[in-house]
């Protein structure tokens, strides 16, 4: 895609915190708000177009998802736009270049330049494409298999916490332990799991914890999986 406005691609990638250090006098800031509003109505309109047997529900809490900040963040990397973006010296060298707010922002900010430039059909091309992966994960239901994840991204798109695992208990031999293991969100146990490893006893926390914030997506429980060979992972 060949932009008329190449200025725009430069302005999407400025960090507010690069405008102390230059004589630039504007960030991200206008093209980030107008890119989210745009991600929200393509991902809506393709949840809604793509399971018409969801409720509105469904919808909310997969669009969620869709649009978290991981998710946008993830989609940043993917375009490694870190490599690229102008930040203060202060702000890269505390590890900005990899912050997922800061990473989310940018995605949005470059969608509102797509849009700005280019129109809107082009947008909804650039955000499908980008976010096919999740997308596609969502509306097949494979996403909600890893609880862990869809609880992160459900709680970061509500707030800027994340959930916190703690082991409660440990039985059994060395060779054959039980875990069970609580998950808090915002200091609030939301679910409790059992499991031969950790990675499988947080695995039913989290699915635990998506059924305590109304997640339909939470799905059915994962039955026992063979234990990692760390059975303390």
């Amino acid at each position: 895609m060949r932009l008329s406005n190449p200025e725009l691609l430069v302005l999407a990638l400025t960090h507010r915190s690069y405008l102390g250090e230059t004589t630039v006098h504007e960030s991200n800031e206008r093209l980030e708000f107008l890119g989210d509003s745009v991600i929200g109505l393509v991902v809506a309109e393709h949840l809604f177009t793509a399971r018409e047997d969801w409720t509105e529900g469904d919808l909310s809490r997969a669009k969620a998802v869709a649009v978290s900040q991981p998710t946008l963040a993830d989609a940043a990397r993917g375009l490694e736009l870190q490599d690229v973006m102008r930040l203060s010296t202060g702000e890269r060298q505390s590890g900005g270049f990899n912050r997922s707010s800061i990473l989310s922002d940018m995605f949005e900010a470059l969608v509102g330049v797509i849009h700005v430039d280019q129109g809107f059909q082009e947008a909804r091309s650039f955000v499908l494409r980008t976010l096919a992966g999740v997308l596609d994960s969502l509306t097949s239901g494979e996403h909600a298999q890893d609880h862990k994840s869809l609880l992160q991204q459900l709680v970061q798109s509500r707030s800027r916490t994340t959930p916190h695992y703690t082991v409660l208990e440990e039985t059994g031999a060395d060779h054959d332990k039980t875990f069970t293991i609580q998950v808090l969100v915002e200091g609030r146990v939301l679910g409790r799991g059992v499991g031969k490893s950790k990675k499988q006893a947080e695995q039913m926390a989290a699915h635990e914890a998506l059924h305590a914030l109304g997640s339909s997506f939470a799905g059915p429980e994962t039955g026992p999986e063979e234990p990692d060979d760390d059975p303390s992972v």
